[in-house]
């Protein structure tokens, strides 16, 4: 398409140039003129990270054609401080608290901007409707609704300025107040850089061809047709790594790209960098795999059975790890129980959804020194990986923590690292790849799906006797966070109850599903749900309160955990009791609906209890589960 040359003011500043008329304006902004504060988030308008001003009208910047600005004025978060000093809107939000990882704020600092200058008099509900097409993955938006009402009192001449103040060091007035993040005022900004925002010179951009395969053979690899493309610089394969081609937390069954076989859907084959974006993805179209299709297994019971296709060709079966756990004789509590229920409860995949994709940027220094700069939420061991990748030593790698712009867990696991020291060592320069939306969802780890059979015996009063748990967890293609997963799971798999006679058993099982690995709970949450679902059914088959059913079988001080860990003291009693007085419980009628505080979400209130799954020595934490929404 022929180049168009536009005029167009950006931040009070004339810019000419000439453009690719489809090129989107969030492209011009971040490639072109480098302002980085502008996101990108999901590359379909439905985020609101990319949200920049045209003509004073809020318009996101991932779905506008660069020709559609020529003779406008465009306002970025960049140009909302004057002089230095930040904005009202970013004063409040710096102020307030209202970042945390700080990637959906430079976009949110817009909409909150467009909302008070379209009604000043903005209420919260307003407010909240204003900003509902900007999603933010960590602060539950009530911080930032504090921030655009103070902004709004401020602008209305209800708050002085000293509202905004810092605290002096001087003053001694830290102890005992809330103090600011230091880094806030570069995420209000939109000052931070991420690692997709990132630029060296000289830097070649990459991109990675994916199996399309959920179980294949490779038969050949032709990058021919690629290699000759202008542009390209370096192309890598499995064969293109010197050192262990294989890494992982637990086991390292996970090569850097496929070698051999492919054993998921977007598993990376190929991986090439070229001077452009653009030129990097007209070669990844150029390569030719040739595949031999292989029986494939999608669920973990019958990945365990006799006969399944196997995963990984050096292991007997499909079990990553299992973990049993027994005390006292369950089969003695059942045949002492009044009441016996079963029953199987399934969790499914769940994505993390950070709105930074993953990103990486890496080079070779002169004394050739590789170093990584990821948003790696477990920096250590990704480096010690990396250095076994390379076949270097560990003082010859490094790994540098970028801003996380939100993780909970998703950024653990090592996943495409390996491929950007490859291709950096290769070509001698500078390499960067970012994951568009689709990849980061369709290639990435999630939390583990899980089966859970659950099998417990009680006393017509509601004293539970012995449980049974099962709990198969689908771990997909590599183990990655598994083994911890699973034995997070089997340590807080009983709940924080005190049952004479119990007898877990957790699975980790290779399928050719997408890998499963670190999330927020870390395998809990999986226990947690079939656990508390089960008492809820218990209860009903008992007529017995939830909450009586729980404090009847309360951990309590100097009881021991299933795993014999003593309890030097718990309030799980006395919490549980606050609970049910502050959610108005009402007694003896269970799961009752409308019967609840009007503020509370959902249709319903339900008790739910947990072991902290830090360590299960620590006081059991319950809390109230709403039926239809968060705890």
């Amino acid at each position: 398409m022929a180049e168009l040359k536009i005029e167009t003011t950006v931040n009070g500043r004339r810019i000419a140039r000439r453009v690719d008329p489809s090129q989107r304006v969030l492209d011009f902004l971040r490639d072109d003129l480098h302002l980085t504060g502008t996101k990108e988030g999901c590359g379909a308008g439905e985020c609101g990270t990319c949200s920049v001003f045209v003509d004073g009208v809020l318009v996101k910047s991932c779905l506008l054609p660069v020709a559609k600005v020529a003779g406008k004025t465009i306002d970025t978060i960049e140009g909302l401080a004057v002089s230095g000093e930040m904005s009202a809107v970013q004063k409040a939000f710096h102020k307030a608290g209202a970042s945390q990882c700080g990637y959906c704020i430079p976009g949110m600092v817009m909409a909150a901007t467009a909302a008070l200058r379209l009604n000043p008099d903005a209420d919260r509900e307003e407010i909240k409707e204003r900003l509902g097409g900007n999603i933010c993955r960590c602060t539950g938006y009530q911080k930032i609704f504090d921030a655009v009402e103070m902004a709004r009192d401020f602008l209305n001449g209800k708050l002085s300025a000293t509202a905004f103040d810092e605290l002096d060091a001087e003053d001694g007035k830290y102890i005992g107040v809330n103090v600011r993040r230091i880094d806030a005022p570069s995420k209000v900004t939109g000052a931070l850089r991420y690692a997709g925002d990132m630029v060296l010179p000289n830097m070649l951009h990459v991109q990675v061809l994916r199996s399309p395969h959920p179980h294949a053979r490779i038969v050949s690899i032709d990058v021919t047709d690629a290699e000759g493309l202008p542009g390209v610089e370096g192309i890598v394969t499995s064969v293109d790594v010197p050192g262990q081609d294989g890494f992982g937390v637990f086991v390292s069954d996970q090569p850097v790209m496929a070698r051999d076989k492919v054993r998921y859907v977007g598993e990376p084959v190929v991986a090439i960098a070229a001077e452009s974006l653009a030129q990097a993805r007209r070669a990844i179209a150029k390569v030719r795999v040739e595949y031999e299709m292989l029986p494939a297994v999608f669920d973990p019971d019958e990945a365990m059975k006799e006969g399944a296709p196997i995963v990984h060709d050096y292991a007997p079966d499909n079990i990553v790890k299992h973990i049993p756990i027994r005390k006292g004789d369950i089969e003695a509590g059942f045949a002492q129980a009044d009441l016996i229920v079963e029953q199987t409860y399934e969790t499914q995949q769940v994505e993390h959804a950070y709105l930074e994709t993953e990103a990486g940027l890496a080079y070779v220094d002169h004394d050739g020194v590789v170093t990584v700069h990821s948003p790696s939420q477990n920096i250590t061991h990704h480096r010690h990986m990396l250095a076994r990748i390379l076949n270097l030593p560990i003082n010859k790698v490094r790994m540098i923590m970028s801003p996380v712009g939100g993780g909970f867990g998703g950024k653990e696991d090592m996943i495409y690292q390996g491929m950007l020291a490859l291709l950096t060592m290769k070509t001698r320069r500078p390499v960067r790849l970012v994951f568009t939306r689709e990849e980061s969802i369709a290639t990435t780890a999630k939390r583990h799906p899980s089966r859970t059979s659950y099998k417990m015996g009680l006393t017509k009063d509601g004293r539970i006797l012995a449980s049974q748990v099962r709990i198969v967890y689908d771990g997909g293609a590599y183990g990655m966070s598994t083994e911890g997963v699973i034995r997070k799971g089997a340590i807080l798999g009983g709940g924080p109850y005190n049952i004479p006679n119990i007898q877990i058993d957790t699975y980790g099982v290779y399928t050719n599903n997408t890998p499963s690995g670190a999330f927020r709970s870390f395998g809990s949450l999986q226990s947690q749900f079939a656990t508390e679902s089960h008492l809820d059914i218990c209860a009903e088959r008992l007529g017995i309160d939830p909450f009586e059913l729980r404090l009847t079988n309360a951990m309590r001080k100097g009881d021991a955990t299933h795993t014999k860990q003593p309890l030097k003291s718990s309030a799980m009693s006395d919490v549980l009791e606050a609970a049910r007085t502050a959610s108005r419980w009402e007694h003896g009628a269970p799961n009752i609906r409308g019967a609840t505080r009007s503020d509370l979400a959902g249709e319903g209130t339900r008790p739910s209890c947990t072991l902290s799954p830090r360590a299960v020595a620590e006081t059991p934490a319950p809390k109230l589960q709403h039926e239809k929404g968060a705890a």
